[in-house]
């Protein structure tokens, strides 16, 4: 989730960095010609940059984005990324509003018959914040993908972020610029379909895949039928459609407010006209420092996310899901052990603390209730903590036994809610279990049409004994993120066995990416991966110790009691 864990990947940046003494490719695309990078240590060919849609400046700020399927110049150069959207956590000779683009790698050197090529489109986290597609490099997954006779090609890309991405608000919804970093999303999808075959892809195998925001972003594309021509398969790591409850754009008004007070030019306006002003009269300079500015003083950790906006998410996704109202495309979903543990707050000590978390992940900031009655809310809050007593052997870090790491107790209760608390200060955002949800209830057992559809669910219980990413007082945790590394062949613990696994993964992906199955034979040797349905509910557990098939009973009875109140809890 965070930028400073992107860093792992700096390393293969600099191996992928290669002497341009190679001939350059270059791709025809109407009158222009893309020219990329040649990367002979990998035998690749790598195409950054590349605009999907047209600069989100002047009247296109905080609009909707514009596709730009052509270039309006006769030579384009591709061989370096472009900027990074505007984001705090970013050297800003880095960041630029002009971000809208995309990448492109491909092996090279392949006969013409292994062509057109599956392609993986890869979505980026950063709890919509921050995040880039050059912290992600993909060459491991395309010389695996080679060297198992199944080559794929790798597209990313940059969407807009923080206010520009993801703004909220009465003036907001009037303007029609709610979720655009959503339809970034989307436009760099239907890129693709339009131009992926000049780089040798095939547009009806494109398989979606990201982690934690990117892959709620596309989870809630999932959400609707139009996503079928552009995809036909996705995988989900860390992230659903329901990993924060979906709320009217409303309900963050006074984040808006907040931001926009620390832009001089606009704070002294009446409310109906900061909007415009924001658009039309700020600089980039000024949003970057009013984004920081609100990030440092805001209770609100996820203050711009996606939001109930009439058009591309118009109501919660457990009634899509209910009523079949969903791309019928296969998917992979799951997430890691401890997903939530590093986000819980340590001052958290007691549970009437615990209480009001919970209590404060559904209220509006003003106070008022968004979606149910108080009673009807306190009474659930109530349910649900029963449902999570304060035994440490039940908490989190899991496995842990009674150690509770010098904390009270509450503070591994409160963890074991990590999926559902993602927690600073005193604010807190409900979210899904991933792994019991997102292949279950709501999805396969209630929908008669995701019955026939191909599920698999993973879930990562041990990738390496310590890990950095977690606390200090940590000893055993796999946190939010952890699995990134492995999927893109670079593992945090350099073991053989953690190699292993990382190989193992990526066949497991390109396999499904392939053939729309994990289990192709090829590569590693891997158990078989049996698809989860009403009758198997069974899930991978990825463990370098005992990769194997387990059973779907974890807090089994917990997580039918927040299937069964998904209005509550925004889902």
């Amino acid at each position: 989730m965070f930028s400073s864990s992107l860093l792992l990947f700096s390393a293969l940046l600099s191996i992928a960095a290669c002497a341009r003494t190679h001939a350059s490719p270059s791709v025809t695309i109407g009158r222009a010609t893309i020219i990329g990078r040649a990367l002979p240590t990998f035998q690749q060919e790598f195409f950054a940059g590349i605009p999907y849609a047209e600069t989100p400046l002047g009247p296109r700020r905080l609009s909707p984005p514009v596709l730009k399927t052509r270039l309006d110049v006769d030579t384009f150069n591709a061989s370096d990324y472009g900027f990074s959207c505007l984001q705090v956590d970013a050297p800003t000779e880095q960041v630029s509003e002009d971000c809208l683009t995309l990448n492109v790698l491909r092996p090279a050197g392949l006969p013409a018959s292994a062509y057109p090529l599956p392609v993986m489109f890869w979505t980026y986290g950063g709890g919509y914040v921050s995040g880039n597609s050059s912290y992600f490099n993909a060459s491991f997954i395309v010389a695996q993908s080679v060297a198992r006779g199944t080559p794929i090609l790798y597209v990313s890309f940059n969407y807009r972020l923080g206010p520009l991405g993801f703004p909220v608000g009465t003036e907001a919804a009037k303007h029609g610029a709610l979720n655009l970093g959503l339809k970034d999303q989307l436009a760099a999808l239907r890129w693709v379909h339009e131009n992926i075959g000049f780089f040798g892809g095939d547009n009806s195998k494109v398989t979606l895949f990201g982690e934690s925001a990117g892959s709620s972003l596309t989870s809630l594309l999932f959400l609707n039928p139009a996503l079928q021509p552009l995809a036909r398969a996705a995988i989900f790591e860390s992230g659903s459609s329901a990993t924060l409850g979906i709320y009217p754009p409303t309900r963050n008004e006074l984040d808006w407010t907040h931001f926009a007070s620390f832009i001089p030019i606009c704070s002294s306006l009446p409310p109906a006209h900061i909007f415009d002003c924001v658009r039309n009269n700020a600089t980039s300079n000024d949003i970057l420092a009013a984004t920081a500015a609100a990030q440092a003083t805001s209770v609100n950790l996820f203050q711009w996310t996606p939001v109930l906006d009439g058009d591309l998410i118009k109501d919660l996704p457990s009634n899509y899901f209910a009523r079949g109202e969903f791309a019928k495309i296969p998917f992979i979903a799951g997430t890691n052990l401890d997903e939530g543990t590093p986000f819980v707050p340590p001052s958290v000590n007691s549970a009437e603390a615990l209480q009001g978390l919970l209590l404060g992940s559904v209220l509006r900031q003003d106070g008022n209730i968004s979606n149910a009655s108080s009673p009807e809310l306190q009474n659930g809050v109530e349910s649900l903590l029963q449902l999570y007593p304060d035994d440490p052997t039940l908490g989190s870090p899991y496995n842990t036994g009674n150690d509770t790491f010098g904390l009270s107790s509450t503070f591994k209760r409160t963890a074991a809610l990590g999926r559902l608390l993602f927690s600073r200060n005193n604010y807190v955002s409900t979210s899904y279990l991933q792994w019991a949800i997102f292949g279950s209830s709501p999805c396969v057992d209630n929908s008669r049409k995701l019955r026939l559809l191909p599920v698999f669910l993973p879930m990562v219980t041990f990738l390496t004994s310590r890990n950095p990413n977690c606390l200090d007082f940590m000893v055993v945790c796999l946190p939010h993120f952890v699995e990134v590394s492995y999927v893109y062949g670079a593992p945090l613990d350099p073991s053989g066995a953690s190699v292993n696994l990382s190989r193992t993964i990526i066949d497991y992906w390109v396999s499904f990416a392939t053939s729309l199955t994990p289990n192709d034979g090829l590569g590693s040797s891997r158990p078989q991966w049996m698809p989860y349905s009403p009758t198997n509910k069974s899930i991978l557990q990825f463990n370098n110790a005992n990769l194997t098939m387990i059973p779907d009973d974890f807090r089994s009875e917990q997580t039918e009691f927040i299937n069964a109140n998904t209005g509550l809890w925004r889902h």
